[in-house]
């Protein structure tokens, strides 16, 4: 059994409408979750394959993060999907940093946010202070190298055609990828 702590305001998209999105977890991840609402601790506990039972306490970490459910639950799509963190407040010196530098993350209108997701095939959530992705590890590395070329203070433009590279590569390499994740095209 694993313990893994989310913050109280994403408790209710973890137990979802009627405890709808618990149960699909559950069932998908062949585990059973203990939440306690009160403190924000969810105790896994795996009762079927173990190797899904791996994925539960990262599906609850990733909503906990941020990702809507569905996005959390690609998780159990191919063994080789990850979630990672990028800690914004490691990276800045103060409050007002730390909000310029999620501000760099997120750019204009989300298009930052969005770019990395497209070009990289990977979902991207910045919540609090962590910049969250869940993909396969070329998706999650070009995510990653994106996120910390902005913080480290590259040029928008320099991150874009790098994320465009990578893009082109992973494609190139005939790597599954898609346009919008989350969409089904």
């Amino acid at each position: 059994m694993q313990h893994v702590k989310i913050p109280q305001e994403r408790i209710g998209v973890l137990i979802g409408e009627g405890g709808e999105t618990m149960r699909e977890i559950e069932a998908e991840a062949e585990v059973r979750l203990d939440i306690d609402s009160e403190n924000g601790s969810v105790a896994v506990e795996t009762v079927g394959d173990p190797v899904r039972g791996l994925k539960g306490p990262e599906i609850v970490r990733a909503i906990g993060r941020g990702f809507p459910p569905e996005d959390a639950l690609r998780l159990l799509d191919d063994e080789m999907m990850l979630f990672d963190v990028v800690d914004i407040d490691a990276a800045s010196r103060n409050k007002n940093d730390m909000k310029r530098q999620k501000g760099r993350l997120i750019g204009e209108a989300g298009r930052t946010r969005e770019l990395m997701e497209e070009l990289s095939g990977a979902s991207v959530v910045i919540y609090g202070s962590t910049l969250g992705m869940i993909g396969t590890p070329e998706q999650v590395e070009a995510v990653r190298s994106a996120a910390e070329m902005l913080l480290d203070g590259a040029p928008h433009g320099a991150v874009y055609s790098f994320l465009e590279e990578r893009h082109n590569e992973m494609k190139h390499q005939g790597m599954e990828y898609h346009r919008f994740p989350g969409s089904q095209s």
